[in-house]
């Protein structure tokens, strides 16, 4: 099972860890299925890159970064070197403990 812990940079939301998340799973779909907002333009088909956020921690325990996920983080607004599109982090192994940083939602269109 997975530990997810969610960190804000959007002004007054506050840490929310989550525990006993099964594998199979996106984060995206974790943080969907958990009320935590996380922007998916495109449906979760790798085609976009409103669902960028940063990995802290765990990095290991998500899958390679591909080739079309690199060129949509590109586009991705506030680009680093821990950046991934939440769509493509399946949790597919045994389980561990995951920290994300989702970049403040409130600059996409419709906030």
């Amino acid at each position: 099972m997975y530990s997810i812990k969610f960190n804000f940079e959007q002004k007054g939301l506050e840490t929310v860890t989550l525990e006993n998340i099964a594998p199979g799973q996106s984060i995206l779909e974790v943080a969907l299925d958990n009320n935590i907002e996380l922007h998916h333009n495109c449906g979760m088909v790798c085609a976009c890159s409103t669902c960028h956020l940063y990995v802290e921690k765990g990095d290991d325990l998500l899958p390679e970064l591909s080739d079309k996920e690199e060129d949509f983080i590109d586009r991705a607004v506030s680009p680093r070197i821990n950046s991934r599109l939440g769509c493509q982090c399946v949790l597919e192994g045994d389980g561990g403990f995951i920290e994300v940083t989702l970049p403040d939602q409130t600059q996409f269109l419709g906030e």
